[in-house]
């Protein structure tokens, strides 16, 4: 349910195309003023059905990825975050914002080429198939492996993983740890509160990682590529803070606010169907 949830969120949005757009337009000299310039240029340039090109892929890596995240948080918080919020509030703040990293962390590395297949068949620019690089997301993914081997399909991992273990642990550790301190010990506060705490979560979460990301894009749109621009992780926000400025870490973020009211449902709907199990095992039980 949540896993379905989160895939309608992301097949009714272009808003990750966009930012591989911008961040590949970058990559490839073709400056867009911001993400309004950037919506309007991609319709005119490549039509409107660019807007959802890899949009499939962004599906398939959605569930997997959702499942997989949701089932580490789980774990990890049995290990790192098992304390008792009113007698150890710090460890079990700072446990949970823990579990959430590494849970994003580690998910991340059994998705991480299909996020790639995913950001590099959104900019594949070509109105046709035999204008554009890729056929689709298994063509995309072998041949960027011909050219540069396993490496090639986790260019900019390691950043990515920095970039994802911010968010998650503040995605899912602020959220868990911040609505025992919010709630305290109501055990089924309104589902607006909750939907509303989950928005200021969410979307704190993507602007502290959102610089990370952004540099994540960039590392990405030069794999199977003869032209580098940027010699790795480090390399690539110094060209970014030099030549662009400071602000662009930050370009095409304020659309994030869109995307956030899914990740936010998200959220509150894993706790709905939580509940719900729970609910149904204690029904069955006193049968």
């Amino acid at each position: 349910m949540v896993s379905s949830s989160g895939s309608s969120e992301k097949s009714a949005t272009s808003k990750d195309v966009l930012l591989d757009f911008l961040a590949g337009g970058t990559a490839q000299g073709k400056k867009y003023k911001g993400f309004g310039d950037c919506f309007v240029r991609c319709i005119r340039e490549e039509g409107t059905i660019s807007l959802w090109r890899g949009n499939w892929a962004n599906v398939i890596r959605y569930f997997p990825t959702q499942a997989l995240n949701f089932a580490f948080k789980e774990r990890y918080q049995k290990i790192f975050a098992n304390y008792n919020p009113k007698s150890d509030p710090y460890k079990f703040f700072f446990g949970n914002l823990l579990a959430g990293g590494m849970a994003g962390a580690t998910g991340l590395l059994f998705v991480y080429p299909l996020d790639f297949a995913r950001t590099r068949l959104g900019v594949d620019i070509g109105k046709s198939v035999n204008e554009r690089q890729f056929r689709g997301m298994n063509d995309c993914m072998a041949k960027i492996y011909k050219a540069d081997g396993i490496r090639g399909l986790y260019r900019g991992f390691s950043i990515s993983v920095a970039g994802i273990f911010v968010y998650r642990a503040f995605y899912f550790g602020g959220y868990d740890a911040g609505k025992k301190f919010m709630f305290g010990d109501n055990p089924n506060p309104s589902i607006l509160y909750r939907f509303l705490f989950a928005q200021f979560i969410t979307s704190s979460s993507e602007f502290l990682a959102y610089p990370l990301d952004t540099i994540r894009r960039r590392l990405m749109m030069q794999s199977g590529r003869g032209d580098i621009i940027y010699r790795g992780t480090v390399d690539c926000a110094r060209k970014i803070a030099v030549t662009e400025g400071l602000t662009a870490f930050f370009k095409g973020n304020l659309s994030n606010m869109y995307r956030s009211v899914g990740s936010s449902l998200v959220l509150v709907l894993y706790d709905e169907f939580k509940r719900w199990l729970l609910l149904a095992g204690q029904s069955s039980y006193a049968k």
